[in-house]
């Protein structure tokens, strides 16, 4: 991670720097595109292939099951748009959901569907008022799967359980675990998956996935038609309209293939060590994190029990400013964030305690 040279940097939960394999790969596609023209397109195209076989690996999906998208929010409005909504219908959401899992579902009230909330003070989100916020015209919940906040974790099995139980389709948001967290699409029973690679993928912006179950899949409505959707894409002399019997039937058209072949360098490279490796030292790294804000008189807001942890710390310093505390930290290459008015902590497995000591650091002088 070329960042680590300069920067402590505790901000993945906004836009995470790029590895070193998607910074290489988005070059050499500039070089390439510059210097030869789409000569090498078609290489370019496989490269891309590749990236969806990756993230199918990545979440236990079917390679037909990826839609290579330009961002979460891409995503979850192919799904919202497409959906067989009948007026009269609903989707419930938790509460304190980021814009991307709120808004597309509250665009559809022209369509006669309603957007229930979750009643709830935090992001930790209540199982029993879940289920009671559904009711017999509940046709999908929408979930992140870790919240944006303070990085309440959901517990995705018992959501998806109580969805099939109701036969209530499901939505996952998620961006703020995909590539740290595991998560098996497959043995969950998810319907469908959003997230773009600029987090903990350590990805560029404009490169994510869709996931959308095979079951699932002639539900929605074909949306972003374009040369790129049938079976015979490239054939321009063929018009007539045979859909992929894929997921990439959401394409459209050109993709964006220096993102998508940086991306898969990221994911490669996260594959490479190993999801569940990246996870345990996630969380251990994440959990001394708290021990030593503790130890400097911080407030964790973060729930860390029962499987709840994620990548994100949420604290407060008593009588600072997060705000004022993000800029202190910047002037000594220590790149922190806040959000609701506390201060926001998401480090990467590629850190070590010097980072921590450099964070622990600042944030005591900036309190002086």
């Amino acid at each position: 991670m070329p960042v680590a040279q300069r920067y402590a940097y505790f901000d993945h939960a906004a836009v995470a720097p790029l590895s070193q394999p998607a910074a290489s790969a988005l070059v050499e596609y500039a070089e390439q595109l510059a210097n030869s023209g789409a000569k090498l397109w078609s290489q370019w195209e496989l490269g891309a292939e590749a990236t969806r076989q990756t993230a199918a690996r990545l979440i236990g999906a079917h390679v037909d099951e990826i839609a290579l998208v330009g961002n979460t929010t891409q995503g979850i409005g192919l799904v919202a748009e497409g959906f067989p909504w009948r007026p009269g219908d609903n989707v419930v959401v938790p509460p304190y959901e980021f814009p991307s899992n709120l808004y597309p579902w509250l665009n559809l009230q022209s369509r006669g569907v309603e957007t229930r909330r979750v009643p709830a003070n935090s992001e930790a989100l209540d199982l029993n008022a879940l289920a009671a916020a559904c009711d017999q015209r509940t046709r999908l919940i929408a979930v992140s799967w870790v919240g944006y906040a303070t990085g309440w974790r959901n517990h995705l099995e018992q959501i998806a359980a109580l969805a099939q139980d109701r036969g209530i389709a499901l939505l996952v948001d998620a961006i703020q675990g995909l590539g740290v967290l595991p998560l098996q699409v497959d043995q969950l029973g998810i319907d469908f998956l959003a997230a773009d690679g600029h987090k903990w993928m350590l990805g560029p912006e404009g490169a994510g996935l869709l996931y959308i179950r095979r079951s699932r899949l002639e539900e929605l409505r074909p949306l972003n038609v374009g040369w790129h959707s049938v079976r015979h894409a490239g054939d321009f002399t063929r018009t007539d309209l045979d859909l992929k019997p894929a997921a990439s039937r959401f394409e459209g058209g050109s993709q964006n293939l220096a993102g998508c072949l940086a991306l898969g360098a990221s994911l490669r490279l996260l594959e490479t060590y190993g999801i569940d490796r990246i996870s345990e030292r996630l969380l251990e790294y994440t959990d001394r994190l708290c021990d030593r804000l503790t130890r400097i008189g911080a407030r964790i807001v973060s729930r860390r029990e029962d499987g709840h942890s994620s990548g994100i710390v949420a604290c407060e310093l008593p009588g600072r400013d997060p705000a004022q505390l993000r800029r202190h930290c910047a002037t000594r290459d220590v790149i922190v964030n806040h959000r609701a008015g506390r201060l926001r902590l998401s480090p990467h497995v590629y850190q070590n305690d010097d980072d921590l000591d450099r964070l622990i650091d600042a944030l005591v002088t900036a309190t002086r």
